[in-house]
């Protein structure tokens, strides 16, 4: 049986697997994860390590390059705030990413600010633009490094 054909699961699919996914790699971190019975705040999970801060989790994945959103109703930044981004590649493991929402602070091509004003069909959000020109800048946002970010700053 081939493994990591992502075309084959439907959208629901993916971002569950998604979603568990950052999960198990985090408790593989030594991370404690917990999730909320009740996902209306756009946390997908809250996650500790060792007597550090909780850090709450937005999970969002794609298949391929492109772009992902998450609406700034859903998604303020703050320290405690991160995405975790996993990428599916057809025949590969996903890649996956932790990125801390302040990065949204000061917008560059990865990361992105759409603040759409009163009487557009978007509501204002928060992107990452996910290109083969951009990959180097998402590169320090890698899981490992990001959990020995976390790590190092007592978390």
């Amino acid at each position: 049986m081939e493994r990591y054909i992502w075309k084959s699961l439907n959208r629901q699919q993916i971002g569950a697997y998604a979603e568990y996914f950052v999960k198990m790699e985090l408790t593989m971190c030594g991370f404690h994860v917990y999730s909320p019975e009740i996902d209306d705040r756009g946390i997908d999970f809250v996650a500790r390590h060792g007597k550090g801060s909780f850090i709450e989790v937005q999970v969002k994945s794609r298949r391929g390059l492109g772009y992902v959103f998450m609406q700034r109703s859903k998604f303020e930044l703050s320290d405690s705030l991160h995405l975790a981004f996993v990428l599916f590649s057809e025949g590969k493991q996903p890649d996956l990413y932790l990125i801390p929402s302040r990065v949204w602070k000061a917008p560059n091509a990865v990361f992105v600010s759409h603040k759409y004003g009163e009487g557009k069909k978007s509501k204002p959000e928060w992107g990452l633009n996910v290109s083969r020109k951009n990959m180097g800048l998402l590169e320090p946002y890698r899981l490992e490094s990001s959990v020995t970010t976390l790590c190092g700053e007592g978390s």
